[in-house]
């Protein structure tokens, strides 16, 4: 470790001691081991500097995100980013899709959990249900199609419409380190950033400014149309004296336009007339007409180029990515909450055991007073001492009961996506797991290896590392928007007309004493096809389309933004960076934390439960009191609610840092694609657990009552 770290790991390390709330001597112990571990062992020269990899600022370097894999997940079968394939078939261009309506009941699997009315669940199998059946995961998946259909609109020229790619958070429960914490990820509420959707989802941002890009998809129009018209004459001497002049025209106008990668763009028109008119003048009648031109356009600086004209198929497929890591990190957000409601059941469950016990105890207790009173050989007082703590621990036992309810309540809306089954509504949910207390690897590595494994897996770094790509590529876009437009252009066509020769066309020209000849030779509609493709009639020509915007401010601000914009998404990058570190050392301090708290209740509980075998021993010998009896029951019950507490505290500090390390679905063998799918091949094996053992509860009082005290 270099000088520079080894500064700032002390300065870390004071910063924690000064910062640390009174009454922690034991956190503010580990956290000097731990600091002392990391930085003061190691001397300044242990890790070479030639291996530190520095960026441009001269700080170290962190290691590029490992992405998403594999590449561009699946919901369905269907391909998205793919139109439908019009041959044979062209019609299927124009056939609308047809997409899977939702499950909205429930998976065998939960089913196969009922028994004898109950339902006996696992951790594994909590996971696996909400993988199956959590409303949270399912609107992912659907993110990932929306996501390709940006790609199919991209392919086309189209711009972006944008992914939600947020996840849903702060919903009830699973985050709450109490017995009483709990509720489900049921979205209450979404996040709003997504994948060209601008700044945080909220404001409109400079991603798909630039030139417009060329539509590829080639455009076929057509007009085919019939128009009669009679038109008043106001001057006989050009109309022979017919006042009015009765026309009829039928139109036959096709066209094709096509954009290219390059900036180009073709367009051709063909187009065709016939008119019938009853004006003695009209050479033709019928006329027929015909015209063909193909126009090239090509952009030479504003939209010029495939890196222009191709940008948004790049963002729409970067986009497809940050949905893929969106679906990754909405997986380790709502794992890890079913956990967190999972260890807030077992808490629960433990919990009303204890309650039921402390109970039992104290009803004992007062069973025996009564008899003891009624012999005379205790005061009416410790009978109503005894009745009270009755009472006390019946409405412990009430409370703990309702939230043993709630959490079951809680439980089955993250793992059932219908409850309308009364059986399955009022199945009580008992569970079978509990957490162990092996250690983690990820307890003896050291804080940088884990800070370099979260660096790497984080969701969110690859998100941010993808949409930074979108700003670079949103500012050549922008910086192509300031040029002017200077489009050269060139055209080739030819037009031709013909028909039959109109009979008052031979009678004028024989009037006025012009041969017959004189008039045009009758030609039929072939003949007028062939002028218009034999070069008989040739239009072409060339030239250059500039437009050049004064002043041009609307250009510079975009450019501008669009630059200031990378830089705030550089800044957040690194803020990310900085926040995960916190949060990685944080957790690995909260662990080492937990494991010392269940130790240190472990070791009270084991105190407190002998203390009250001793007392009744005591008491049944007459050498103790209840009143004294009462007091270590309910010593004992506060040290089961503290043992409670730090082991669920502790199970979940422990699935939060497999979450900030990102490997929860490696560590739990969970296959992303069958995540994807809906559809769980494999069942999640989660490491560190244990299956709950009876306990040795302490033996209710005896029905026979103590002897009188000896005096």
């Amino acid at each position: 470790m270099n000088l520079r770290h080894w500064q700032a790991s002390i300065c870390v390390a004071l910063t924690l001691l000064s910062t640390a709330p009174q009454g922690t001597a034991q956190q503010t112990r580990l956290i000097a081991q731990q600091v002392g571990a990391t930085t003061l062992a190691a001397p300044p020269s242990a890790t070479p500097e030639a291996t530190v990899t520095l960026d441009a600022n001269g700080l170290p370097q962190a290691p590029a995100p490992i992405l998403t894999h594999p590449l561009f997940l699946r919901p369905t079968a269907h391909d998205y980013s793919n139109g439908h394939f019009g041959l044979p078939d062209p019609f299927l261009w124009y056939t609308p899709s047809s997409y899977p309506a939702p499950r909205l009941g429930n998976t065998p699997h939960l089913d196969q959990l009922l028994n004898s009315g109950k339902i006996y669940l696992s951790l594994s199998d909590a996971v696996t249900l909400a993988l199956e059946n959590n409303y949270d995961i399912a609107i992912a998946r659907i993110n990932l199609d929306i996501a390709d259909t940006d790609l199919l609109r991209a392919k086309a020229g189209s711009t972006l419409r944008g992914v939600s790619t947020g996840i849903v958070a702060n919903t009830l429960g699973g985050s709450s380190s109490t017995i009483t914490g709990g509720g489900g990820p049921g979205g209450t509420s979404s996040g709003t950033g997504g994948g060209g959707a601008g700044a945080s989802g909220l404001v409109l941002s400079t991603n798909g400014g630039g030139a417009i890009p060329e539509v590829l998809d080639p455009v076929l129009t057509g007009q085919i149309g019939y128009e009669s018209a009679s038109v008043q004459q106001t001057n006989l001497f050009f109309s022979a004296g017919l006042p009015v002049i009765y026309t009829n025209t039928s139109t036959y106008n096709f066209g094709y336009n096509q954009g290219f990668l390059t900036g180009t763009q073709l367009a051709v028109i063909f187009d065709n007339s016939r008119i019938t008119t009853d004006n003695p003048y009209s050479s033709f009648d019928p006329a027929l007409a015909s015209n063909f031109r193909a126009t090239f356009t090509q952009h030479l600086l504003q939209g010029f180029g495939t890196g222009i004209n191709g940008r948004f198929i790049l963002q729409a497929k970067n986009d497809r990515r940050i949905t893929d890591s969106a679906f990754r990190q909405q997986l380790l957000y709502t794992v890890n909450q079913v956990e967190n409601i999972y260890w807030g059941l077992v808490s629960a469950y433990e919990d009303e055991q204890a309650k039921e016990r402390a109970l039992a105890q104290s009803t004992q207790l007062t069973e025996d007073n009564r008899k003891q009173l009624q012999i005379g050989t205790l005061a009416p007082l410790d009978v109503v001492n005894s009745d009270a703590s009755v009472a006390s621990d019946k409405q412990a036992l009430i409370a703990s009961q309702t939230n043993l309810e709630y959490q079951q309540l809680i439980m089955k809306q993250a793992i059932a996506r219908n409850l309308s089954d009364p059986e399955l509504a009022n199945a009580p949910v008992i569970p079978t797991d509990r957490v162990a207390l092996d250690r983690l690897p990820e307890e003896d590595m050291p804080i940088e290896d884990l800070v370099t494994e979260a660096d790497r897996n984080n969701p969110q770094i690859e998100q941010a590392v993808l949409n930074m790509k979108n700003n670079r590529i949103t500012i050549k876009a922008e910086k192509n928007g300031l040029l002017p437009t200077v489009d050269a252009y060139g055209f080739y066509g030819a037009a031709a007309a013909g028909g039959l020769v109109s009979p008052s066309c031979v009678a004028e020209a024989q009037s006025a004493g012009y041969p017959p000849s004189a008039c045009p030779t009758t030609a039929g509609y072939l003949d007028v096809f062939k002028g218009t493709v034999n070069n008989s009639f040739p239009d072409y020509g060339v030239g250059v389309n500039i437009s050049i915007p004064l002043r041009n401010r609307t250009a510079q601000a975009d450019e501008a933004r669009s630059q200031m914009e990378l830089r705030q998404s550089q800044m957040r990058l690194q803020q990310l960076y900085t926040q995960i570190r916190i949060q990685v050392i944080n957790g690995r301090y909260a662990l080492t934390n937990d494991r010392a708290q269940v130790a240190a209740a472990q070791a009270q509980h084991d105190y407190a439960q002998q203390s009250f075998i001793s007392e009744q021993k005591k008491y049944k010998l007459g050498a103790s009191t209840s009143a004294l009896v009462l007091q270590q029951g309910r010593n004992l019950a506060t040290a089961e609610n503290s043992l409670i507490s730090a082991t669920a505290a502790y199970a979940k500090d422990r699935a939060a840092l497999m979450q900030l390390l990102s490997t929860t679905l490696d560590r739990y063998h969970i296959d992303i694609t069958d995540a994807a799918s809906g559809d769980v091949s494999q069942a999640p094996s989660i490491p560190g657990l244990t299956t709950p053992k009876p306990e040795a509860a302490p033996k209710p009082l005896s029905d026979t009552p103590p002897p009188p005290p000896t005096l």
